[in-house]
């Protein structure tokens, strides 16, 4: 045989065995890891559809009505129950021609993490776009509160929470670079771009008070004011920020979850619900080994493709409960198949028995009865 096709055939073989293992194995690489003790009961939960997509995130005003949510396309909604369904509350910005029901459009906003202020009445809202923004009792069109610290555009507002005692409150700027649009590449590209901000509403001064993360997306306080917690995506840790007592300006690592965070929000008891996006795979694990492999993968595929591969081609619900004082996991519920709950980005338990749940992606949000956890 000549020495060319001794060299050749072993090369051309190549791709037929990857084409081969990649069959038999694909839904291997790709298939989310499974969680030890995870309860499986979030597929029990009653579905609310809404005029819209993608409720990220939700709140009650001070009477305890709601939950409003805000929508892709830049509005608040505002639940009132089975008879009257949803009103629009608010919006982000005066633009409001343009603007889609499925696909974000910058012009018309996207507000992400909702909070109001249980004093004023007051509806603050993090737009992936514009900064942090705030509506009266009343809604209509919502004012720019922060729009950039140390002489920084506010980028990417996400999530925040308020401590009414000091008058203050904190959030994240996920990314100096990308906007809510580029969402996905904030994590997978690995870029140390996010930052934790705290706003002081009296004196309207802004102070970054954690910085260099790989995309921070959710924030809560803890429930005696003492320290933050901001969920660092691109690497599922949770940080504790100190911002009071002996140990104030300090962070730490607060702890570990097993899949890509979304928002965080505190229990009635002083715990925290974690949103996770969808789970750890070996092929999250593969494109986070160096941020080349990421931006690799950026390059080459949609972000539509890259959302359904990280979601093992199955979107599921995934809730992760941490304790408040320790951050170790103290429960995990699922609904693995995606068979009520998809893309789910908050977990928010009030003091009713009720749970509720929104999604970054899903025309819906979902309601859970606490009895069956």
């Amino acid at each position: 045989m000549p020495i060319s096709r001794r060299v050749l055939t072993p090369v051309a073989a190549v791709p037929v065995i990857l084409a081969v293992f990649t069959f038999f194995f694909w839904s291997w690489i790709i298939g989310p890891e499974e969680i030890k003790g995870s309860k499986h009961v979030l597929q029990l939960a009653k579905t609310i559809p809404l005029p819209g997509v993608g409720p990220e995130s939700l709140d009650f005003d001070p009477k305890g009505e709601g939950p409003y949510v805000g929508v892709t396309d830049g509005r608040i909604l505002k639940w009132r129950g089975e008879e009257l369904g949803w009103v629009e509350f608010a919006y982000t910005s005066p633009h409001r021609e343009n603007c889609s029901r499925d696909e974000v459009v910058p012009s018309c906003g996207r507000p992400l993490g909702l909070s109001f202020h249980k004093k004023t009445g007051d509806l603050y809202i993090c737009d992936g776009y514009f900064g942090v923004m705030k509506v009266g009792p009343e809604g209509g069109l919502a004012e720019l509160v922060v729009g950039e610290v140390d002489g920084r555009k506010v980028m990417f507002a996400n999530q925040m929470d308020i401590d009414e005692e000091e008058e203050v409150f904190y959030f994240n700027d996920s990314s100096e670079k990308y906007h809510f649009r580029e969402v996905f590449y904030v994590s997978i590209s690995q870029e140390k771009a996010g930052r934790v901000i705290r706003y002081d509403m009296k004196k309207k001064e802004a102070k970054v008070i954690m910085d260099k993360l790989q995309s921070p997306n959710g924030l809560a306080l803890s429930k005696d004011g003492s320290f933050v917690v901001t969920a660092e995506t691109g690497t599922y840790t949770i940080h504790r920020v100190w911002v009071k007592g002996p140990k104030a300006g300090t962070n730490e690592v607060f702890g570990k979850v097993p899949g890509s965070m979304d928002n965080i929000r505190r229990t009635p008891t002083g715990d925290f619900w974690v949103a996770l996006h969808c789970k750890v795979s070996l092929f999250t694990r593969v494109f986070k080994i160096h941020p080349l492999v990421g931006k690799f993968f950026m390059k080459i595929l949609k972000m539509e493709t890259m959302i359904d591969l990280v979601n093992g081609g199955k979107p599921h619900g995934v809730a992760v409960k941490v304790s408040g004082e320790t951050g170790e996991i103290l429960e995990t519920l699922e609904d693995s198949e995606g068979t009520t709950m998809k893309y789910v980005s908050e977990v928010y338990e009030r003091d009713d028995g009720k749970i509720w749940f929104g999604s970054v992606y899903w025309p819906a949000v979902w309601v859970l009865d606490t009895s069956v956890v």
